[in-house]
């Protein structure tokens, strides 16, 4: 105890006596070129170790300068050096210098300026978010790599309100899943590689392409208006420094899958990410499958990472235009193992109608190629960035238990394999300019094409049951299995292109005192044209359990499904059309779509005063989404269509309480749109559940109100208070229907929802210190962050709704609840300690946590509880050393804590519902759903830059 008491009272000795700094920023302009900025020059402040090089675009930052008066000098190769007296720097506060060098005598003159900086770095972006009219949180590379965040998906939920759904990757902000979210790059739209959600997972994007990531939580009307949780732009690096190759490689395992005895994925895909196969042929009327049923033991399994970075900037035409370009590629794998238990369909007696122990081997790759190319002449900038991403995951599944309560295996013994590979391939191309035409007119356009394949290529599915039912030890064969279905093999592919626009004007007016302009108003035009096209054929082995069948090793099914069985007539091969005698047998099924939005806003913007700042702005969209169909459940085939226009106008309102603190508010209205999924009567089916689409959903309206104080103590450290709401109305809900299988299907639930919330956000620098030496200043400092969000949903439930609306069977046990997905609580710390031991070689440690509490799973209905998500902690160790000017090595352990991930079905009392149809006389007890640990994952890595 009296250490500890020893290192707090040290800390906060630190604290009160750390010796006040200020920044010294600005621009350097290049006389012989016609004032363009000069990068690469060499800032000097006199008398102390301190400089800095400027970017590309002539800016400088020389951060952390004790106070006092200085001489500022610059130099550069075949440049007169140029000396600017009488610098003063002040405690927390920015000292701004332009100047301007020539090869002969050189003009200066000293403003202040507002500095711009690399999104990168943390001061940048909090410098950013202060300025800005509306409530925008950024994350860049910097904060990225101290924290250890290897993926974007991760990275998100390091910002306030934001978290992840273990095993899915869904994004929750504020409460509000997928469906309320929209993923952006560099500002156009990204397609989703999942045909069920909104959203491209954000975890297949590598951090190495990421220059910042904006998280905009209230509305702009420059963006597109299906929003209702936040937009997420991912900004891809923009290189403009120094030529470098970077080399990065990285090895680990998870503590989990290295402590299984043995390790099995499945046959047929190899190691790369890239396998794909098609249907044989003939596949009614002969055996051609090649691929095995049974699983395959695979070599140790090690996590690993080998990436190349490069980037360069030239001064071509005579040096008046600047080109940069920059690229980076990557391949990454990584195994895991899950081994738990898995119940589904349970009754409101607390009955799981399928009992699982499971176990789950699986393989994922991530194969990134980026490279952009920026051309800047003058005040014009046009750039063209390419994006090919490939994602694929492997999986062996396998179930030993109770099939089917009341059918297959009741007394258990039954065994369930799934054997599935899941490909994504993206590819896309951006071209975007700016423009300055005069002091006050900009054009900004941008223009995508996006082009994404998602394929399920022979997913495999084997179900065999106990010879005799009493009897769960003892042989088993497929005799008794009672669908068709329960052994398949599985063919799916998602074909989705997009072309994207977006095209803006800005005019600003009235300049002030300070040379700046008032006023600002921009009109603009945005457009997507998107098609989808999804295809699935399953092949159904049904078995003939009227005649004698073998028995079957679970792991030797090869055995049995093969043409000698075939020919024999133990079985047959049929789609869900028919056998080889219905003429359209492999007639695929299928859904397909379009979907275009056109849009046009104005925005309005003003500052009355220093103080007060106002935004204002309206959009309107005219969307249209079609959709055709013809699948099992409705064969003859059905089309629908949305046509709808909204009105969605937009209010933000900025206060300066002074120079370090800001009042901001902010309202608007938007909208939901369903997916295409959910809308088509395609049937997904999985081990314990079978889902499919509503064709009569509608877009929810969505009405959302923030207010935030927030103040910046330093350019490195903020301390922010903001509370929110969000009434939905017509909100969408995945619910389960009335029927033999309990399928889950997805509906407009109720007239309205809402999400009441507090957030709360704190980055301290607790102690900071500088050694100057000749050459460097060597810095030491201990920083620590933390934020939450506090957040009260509900949600109204009509099962009479669903029922007028879809025709569909829902009897909610509850008439109001949580909004599925949203915790109470959701927090976020870290401790990130950094010490320079000289020039080219220092250390950062960081310790990150986080934190949801229960959130709702799924929605309860006919008597039954809702499925919970068991809230729990992460903690992540990451350190970091730079131990040469080319070398640098990390060490990171993550899961430290290793909790068990939960679902259960909570208990119910039978008085929450006043139906006169439903029947609670029960008492139902909570039941576990869902339970396995993650393990922890250690990894080491290595770069080299040259």
């Amino acid at each position: 105890m009296r250490k500890i008491l020893t290192t707090i009272a040290l800390c906060c000795l630190g604290i009160t006596f750390a010796q006040e700094t200020g920044t010294i920023a600005g621009k350097l302009l290049d006389k012989e070129a016609n004032n363009q900025p000069l990068p690469f020059a060499n800032v000097v402040v006199q008398g102390t170790a301190k400089g800095a090089s400027t970017d590309f675009d002539g800016l400088f930052e020389i951060p952390d300068v004790p106070v006092g008066t200085y001489t500022l000098e610059f130099r550069f190769t075949g440049y007169q050096t140029v000396e600017v007296p009488n610098v003063l720097v002040e405690a927390n506060k920015i000292a701004v210098v332009d100047a301007t060098l020539g090869a002969s005598a050189a003009e200066l003159e000293a403003v202040v300026i507002k500095v711009v900086t690399s999104r990168e770095r943390e001061e940048a972006l909090l410098l950013e978010q202060k300025a800005a009219v509306t409530l925008k949180t950024s994350i860049g590379a910097q904060e990225l790599a101290k924290k250890g965040v290897g993926d974007v998906g991760t990275a998100v939920t390091k910002v306030t309100g934001i978290s992840k759904q273990e095993g899915s990757g869904n994004i929750f902000v504020r409460g509000l899943g997928d469906r309320y979210n929209i993923t952006t790059l560099n500002g156009l739209p990204l397609p989703s590689n999942d045909p069920s959600k909104k959203n491209i997972q954000l975890g297949i994007f590598n951090t190495s392409i990421v220059e910042a990531i904006g998280i905009d939580k209230t509305y702009n009307p420059e963006n597109f208006g299906d929003f209702g949780g936040a937009n997420i732009d991912i900004s891809s690096k923009d290189y403009k420094g120094k030529g470098f190759i970077e080399i990065g490689f990285s090895s680990g395992i998870n503590t989990e899958t290295t402590g299984a005895d043995d390790f099995f994925l499945t046959d047929g895909p190899n190691r790369s990410g890239f396998y794909d196969i098609d249907i044989p042929a003939f596949p009614l009327s002969n055996y051609n499958f090649e691929t095995s049923w049974d699983r395959q033991k695979t070599s140790a399994p090690v996590n690993s990472n080998i990436s190349l970075k490069l980037g360069d900037s030239y001064n071509i035409f005579g040096g008046d235009t600047k080109l940069s370009v920059f690229g980076v590629g990557s391949f990454s794998n990584n195994y895991s193992y899950r081994e738990g238990i898995s119940r589904g369909g349970v009754t409101v007696n607390s009955v799981a109608n399928s009992d699982f122990d499971f176990f789950n081997y699986a393989y994922n790759t991530n194969t990134t190629l980026m490279g952009n190319i920026g051309i800047k002449h003058g005040q014009n900038k046009i750039s063209y960035n390419a994006l090919f991403l490939n994602n694929s995951s492997e999986q062996q599944k396998e179930f030993f238990g109770i099939i089917d309560v009341e059918d297959d295996a009741p007394n258990g013994g039954g065994f369930i394999q799934r054997a599935v590979f899941q490909r994504t391939t993206l590819i896309t191309h951006q071209l975007l300019g700016d423009h300055e035409i005069g002091e006050n007119f900009e054009i900004n356009w941008g223009g995508s094409y996006n082009f994404l394949e998602g394929s399920e290529p022979n997913r495999r599915q084997v179900t065999l049951v106990p010879e005799v039912p009493n009897q769960p030890d003892g042989p088993r064969s497929f005799r008794l299995v009672s669908a068709a279905s329960d052994n398949h093999r599985f063919y799916s592919e998602l074909l989705e292109e997009e072309i994207a626009g977006n095209l803006k004007a800005t005019y600003k007016f009235k300049k002030n005192e300070e040379d700046e302009y008032d006023g600002k108003v921009t009109v603009g035009y945005s457009a997507r044209f998107k098609n989808v096209d999804f295809e699935a054929t399953q092949f159904n082995f049904q078995v003939f359990n009227n005649i004698a069948q073998p028995t079957t090793e679970i792991y030797d099914v090869d055995a049995y499904f093969n043409q000698q069985n075939l020919n024999s007539g133990l079985y047959r091969i049929r789609t869900f059309r028919g056998t080889i005698d219905t003429p359209n047998a492999l007639d695929p099924q299928f859904y397909e779509g379009d979907q275009t939005i056109n849009s046009g806003f104005i925005n309005f913007e003003y500052a009355f005063s220093q103080k007060f700042t106002l935004l204002a702005g309206v959009r309107g969209e005219q969307i249209n989404q079609t959709i055709a169909w013809s699948t099992s459940l409705e064969p003859q085939g059905d089309e629908s269509e949305l046509d709808t226009f909204e009105i969605l106008p937009a209010l933000s309102l900025k206060y300066e309480i002074d120079e370090k603190q800001n009042i901001k508010f902010a309202s608007s209205k938007t909208y939901t749109l369903p997916q295409y999924k959910e809308r088509a009567p395609f049937l997904f089916q999985e081990v314990n559940q079978d889902y499919f689409g509503n064709e009569n959903l509608d877009l929810s309206t969505n009405y959302n109100i923030d207010l935030k104080w927030e103040s910046f103590p330093k350019s490195n450290e903020i301390i922010s208070v903001g509370v929110f709401g969000k009434l939905i109305e017509n909100p969408i809900n995945a619910i389960t229907i009335q029927s033999a299988s309990n399928d889950i299907t997805w509906a407009n639930t109720g007239d309205q929802a809402t999400a009441f919330g507090a957030e709360l956000e704190v980055r301290k620098v607790l102690f900071e210190h500088e050694a100057d030496q000749v050459d460097v200043s060597l810095k030491n400092s201990l920083t620590a962050g933390i934020n939450a969000a506090y957040m009260i949903t509900n949600q109204e439930l009509d099962g009479q709704k669903v029922l007028d609306e879809a025709g569909l069977s829902f009897i909610p046990t509850y008439t109001d609840t949580g909004i599925s997905g949203a915790s109470d609580l959701v927090a976020n710390a870290d401790l990130s300690y950094y010490k320079d031991f000289s020039k080219d070689k220092n250390i950062q440690l960081t310790l990150a946590a986080n934190y949801f509490s229960d959130r709702i799973f799924a929605i309860g209905n006919f008597g039954k509880g809702n499925i919970i998500e068991k809230g729990v902690p992460t903690v992540d160790f990451v350190a970091k050393t730079q131990l040469t000017e080319n070398i640098t090595i990390g060490l990171s352990a993550k899961n430290l804590f290793n909790p068990s991930i939960e679902r259960f079905q909570e208990a119910v009392d039978g008085d929450t519902n006043d139906d006169p149809t439903l029947n609670l006389n029960f008492q139902q007890r909570e039941i576990t759903i869902l339970s396995y640990k993650k393990g922890y994952d250690v990894k080491l890595s290595l770069a080299y830059k040259f």
